[in-house]
């Protein structure tokens, strides 16, 4: 008996290592399949490809033979693939690349049948497809494209060539005028898009339009180019619309030098041309923390305009502790803006300052319900205790087995096993897409199941009812992480807020500066904080072990918490940006943490700080311990060694 068992058990054995080598050996066979298509090697690609008819990806291996050939391909065979994987991330891949050969074709008839079927939110189209959809709507007479067409030229910028021939049609019908157009070539050079301002200013009249390299000139040196202007450059529109874009440049590396430029030619330009340049000067100045950004915001006055303009010109008067300027300035935000959280709260905060306290209340009402910087703060503003919300039930076995059992969540668990990340995220988020809360809190646990921490956290962000903010503020890897927090005596609620914010605890993970690891430590970083700690036979391949990279992490966490007044805000911007912009960015008096946050000139570095600083509230409520409120946290920043009121703001 005891050897019919061991028997049983060898061929079990057998079975079981047939079974993993045939998976191993049919996944590799996908992987050379997947580079034989990136390399667009038709016989390799078939070769590898012979025999993953049953695979668990072989819907990529379908999409990648069709996709091989495409401009052959017979619309019966598109139509075919598309119905037999409706509803997948791979059919939206077909359908997006075939619809881009119809548009190419001109086949705008076939498009736009084709465009109907394109789901328009989650993602929504990109705009390429968007600009085709309105060039094939008017091929069939459809004059309300021209509407949306405006809108397009309104709000996308940064087009891609696709939109140019739609908007050549607006012009040709005339529905832009000179005043449009200069707008579209001012907003673009202020993105440092020459190119593309060319392209928009090529719909002007031949002598309107800017000779030679004007525009790359103008960004590449814009002093220069001032300096050899004629003396009658301001006779022609074109002259006086190049001298602004040109101030506009000089603002961008010194507001000051800029206005001093603008003081000789300011004569030469209307009421209306000198707010613009004003405007550029507030804008510019405001991330530079110049202390008269405030009144060049005031020059400006109703020429003020544009998301970027108004932001940094309310700022400068919240750095500058101007409480009326800035609720005007809130009041006369684009709706679209002024509706953001951030200026709902400090519209609030203005409104409180200048003795409507009501309005403020009613302002902080609107958001303190959401578990952001801004709804943190304005619940505390209201006197509101911070609660995580009623926790939700568990996942039923049932709910957990369909959650698993979702052919996208299949495909994506297979794709990260083959450390394919950005199909396996694209699969992954294509299954959440329109879930319900139940469904996003099952598809959560899988990935907790798993150790995608990354998925489990994104996938439980959303939902919208019913909540686990477990979830949302995991805290893996305690074992690794926690001896080395208290070993150097930092905040466990700071310091997992900060590695959320990093790498959603992806170990792996490597931002394009070449940042590694669960702390995104840098390598340069990781040689100097070694020397630092004396962590002898360092070698720069430990960078993302785990243990390493919390030891480095944390480590480096302490010495720049040191260096900057022991102020986690100080020293959340400065790990992100580095501890010398950190100090840089104090004022010349006591500021408020938020109010310091808020001013950060890099827009990366103030979201990062806003967030890290939110998750340590955040983890604080999930870890159950006594944590003090954000404001608190916050704190107040003292003005740098030697700063004066003459000193940037």
């Amino acid at each position: 008996m005891q050897f019919r068992l061991s028997a049983a058990l060898a061929g079990a054995c057998l079975l079981l290592s047939q079974t993993v080598l045939a998976g191993s050996s049919s996944d590799a066979s996908f992987l050379a399949a997947r580079d034989a298509f990136a390399a667009g090697n038709r016989q390799a690609f078939e070769r590898s490809a012979a025999g993953l008819q049953s695979h668990v990806l072989a819907p990529y291996i379908d999409y990648y033979r069709l996709r091989l050939d495409l401009e052959r391909a017979s619309p019966d065979a598109v139509a075919i693939f598309l119905e037999r994987n409706a509803d997948t991330v791979v059919a939206q891949r077909l359908r997006t690349d075939w619809l881009r050969l119809l548009a190419k074709n001109e086949q705008w008839a076939d498009y736009r049948a084709e465009y109907a079927r394109l789901p328009q939110t989650s993602p929504a189209p990109e705009a390429d497809l968007r600009c085709f959809a309105l060039r094939a709507r008017l091929d069939a007479a459809d004059a309300a494209a021209l509407d949306e067409a405006k809108q397009l030229w309104s709000t996308l910028d940064d087009a891609p060539g696709a939109c140019t021939p739609l908007f050549t049609a607006l012009f040709d019908a005339g529905r832009l005028s000179d005043d449009d157009i200069w707008a579209r070539a001012r907003r673009q050079m202020e993105l440092r898009r020459p190119g593309q301002a060319r392209t928009t200013l090529a719909l002007l009249p031949a002598s309107a339009q800017p000779p030679g390299n004007a525009l790359e000139d103008i960004v590449t040196n814009p002093t220069r180019w001032l300096d050899r202007q004629p003396a009658n450059f301001s006779i022609t529109r074109r002259g006086r619309e190049l001298a602004l874009m040109a101030i506009a440049q000089r603002a961008r590396a010194d507001a000051r030098t800029a206005e001093r430029s603008l003081e000789v030619i300011a004569h030469r330009f209307s009421p209306e041309e000198r707010g613009y340049a004003f405007s550029q000067l507030g804008w510019q100045g405001g991330q530079q923390l110049d202390a008269r950004a405030v009144q060049w915001c005031r020059s400006a006055d109703d020429a003020l305009a544009g998301d970027e303009a108004f932001a940094w010109c309310a700022r400068s008067a919240l750095r500058a502790g101007n409480w009326r300027f800035l609720r005007d300035l809130v009041e006369r935000m684009p709706e679209a803006l002024a509706a953001r959280s951030e200026w709902i709260y400090w519209g609030g905060r203005a409104r409180s300052a200048t003795g409507h306290v009501d309005q403020a209340h009613a302002q902080y009402r609107r958001i303190a319900d959401e578990p952001s910087f801004y709804g943190l703060l304005a619940s505390e503003e209201l006197g509101q205790p911070h609660r995580l919300p009623p926790q939700a039930a568990p996942p039923t076995a049932d709910e957990m087995r369909r959650a698993e059992q979702s052919p996208s969540i299949v495909r994506a668990l297979k794709l990260f096993e083959l450390d394919l990340r950005t199909e396996a995220v694209r699969e992954w988020n294509w299954a959440i897409r329109e879930a319900d809360d139940r469904t996003l809190l099952a598809v959560a646990n899988v990935a907790m199941r798993y150790e995608l921490w990354d998925r489990a956290i994104n996938t439980a962000d959303r939902t919208v009812a019913e909540h686990d903010y477990a979830l949302r503020y995991l805290a893996p890897m305690r074992a690794a992480v926690e001896p080395q927090v208290h070993a150097r005596s930092l905040d466990l609620a700071w310091v997992y807020g900060l590695m959320r914010q990093e790498s959603r605890f992806v170990v792996r993970a490597r931002s394009s500066a070449g940042a590694q690891g669960l702390m995104q430590v840098m390598p340069a970083t990781a040689q100097w904080v070694a020397k630092k700690i004396g962590l002898n036979g360092f070698r720069p391949s430990q960078i993302a072990e785990t243990d390493t990279n919390v030891l480095l992490g944390t480590s480096y966490m302490r010495l720049v918490l040191d260096s900057l007044d022991d102020h986690p805000v100080l020293a959340s911007a400065g790990y992100n940006a580095g501890p010398g912009r950190a100090k840089k960015w104090r004022a010349a008096k006591p500021i408020e943490g938020a109010v310091y946050a808020e001013t950060i000139p890099f827009s990366e570095t103030r979201d990062y700080v806003k967030k890290v600083m939110t998750n340590a509230v955040m983890y604080g409520l999930v870890f159950g311990t006594k944590e003090p409120g954000l404001k608190q946290r916050l704190g107040t920043i003292q003005p740098g060694p030697g700063a004066s009121p003459d000193d940037p703001i």
